[in-house]
């Protein structure tokens, strides 16, 4: 199965120049395919895949308000038309029920002053001992918090509001199921305790916002002195979303290790679980019923 390792880098203050400018490149792309399909279909006019790059990326390099987008590696234009193309392809797929899940909405453009993202495949990226090569922007540093199970077949770099940047390869990986133990377990979720348990077990909010909201608010208050379009509202890390982002990171941080933490801890001691929740949640089984299809909560 294909799963995703994500780790933290560190490029240079050159090569974060160089990413900026590929993000702009690859953020330019894709919202010219949007508008392109947007126009096409407008007119009542079928465009192909191929059509698309090639108005927005072949020919674009030829126009002069354009030919800047040579400076940056194809790679990484081409996976952006690519990212359009299912874009779209979710929306129709979504309106016509063909596409299980949530319903998706129109595609939407990307904005400068977000998270940014690029994504790249085997030939526009390389591993070189333990830096990350991506082309024309260089060998980056990573922190390898764990080894790899295999060869990455692609990677997307990400640059957070906050200013801190993170490589998420995809992987394949052998499906390892953990031995079954004969116990079923229901889990209520709710407002006052996480979770809790049809073995009684409770799991407690932790409630992680709370205890940053007094420094989000005091970010925020430093961010509504400054004048819209100043010098000091445009220095990095004071925008509303860096502020936002730079308060809630550590907040983020613990709350997916907590749920990561109890979610393990009960998938290992458990072989089967089910949800009986109030409201429905994506992914769980119908409510108070167990996969064998009896009733867990009375």
């Amino acid at each position: 199965m294909q799963v995703r390792y994500r780790y933290r880098i560190y490029p240079s203050p050159g090569q974060q120049q160089a990413l900026a400018r590929v993000f702009g490149c690859a953020r330019v792309v894709y919202n010219d395919c949007l508008r392109l399909r947007d126009a096409c279909h407008a007119a009542g006019e079928k465009i192909s895949d191929i059509e698309v790059q090639r108005r927005v990326i072949t020919l674009a390099k030829q126009a002069p308000e354009r030919s800047w987008l040579g400076e940056v590696a194809s790679v990484a234009l081409v996976q952006a038309c690519q990212d359009a193309r299912r874009a779209y392809r979710n929306w129709f797929g979504s309106l016509s029920g063909q596409r299980k899940g949530r319903r998706v909405g129109h595609p939407v453009f990307r904005r400068k002053h977000q998270r940014q993202s690029i994504r790249l495949t085997r030939n526009g990226f390389a591993l070189r001992g333990q830096r990350l090569y991506v082309a024309k922007v260089g060998d980056i540093r990573v922190e390898w918090s764990r080894d790899l199970p295999s060869v990455p077949s692609s990677v997307t770099v990400i640059k957070e509001a906050d200013g801190r940047y993170y490589a998420s390869f995809v992987v394949e990986r052998q499906a390892t199921p953990l031995p079954g133990c004969g116990r079923e377990i229901g889990i209520d979720l709710g407002l006052a305790s996480l979770a809790v348990t049809s073995d009684g077990d409770v799991i407690a909010n932790p409630r992680f916002l709370r205890a940053k909201e007094r420094k989000l608010a005091r970010a925020q208050r430093g961010l509504s002195r400054t004048r819209k379009g100043s010098a000091n509202r445009a220095r990095p890390g004071t925008g509303s979303r860096c502020c936002t982002a730079r308060c809630g990171r550590p907040g983020s941080t613990m709350r997916t290790r907590s749920r990561f933490g109890w979610s393990a801890t009960i998938k290992r001691s458990m072989r089967r679980t089910c949800a009986c929740p109030g409201w429905r949640v994506p992914g769980w089984p119908g409510p108070c019923t167990t996969p064998a299809g009896r009733s867990c909560c009375g």
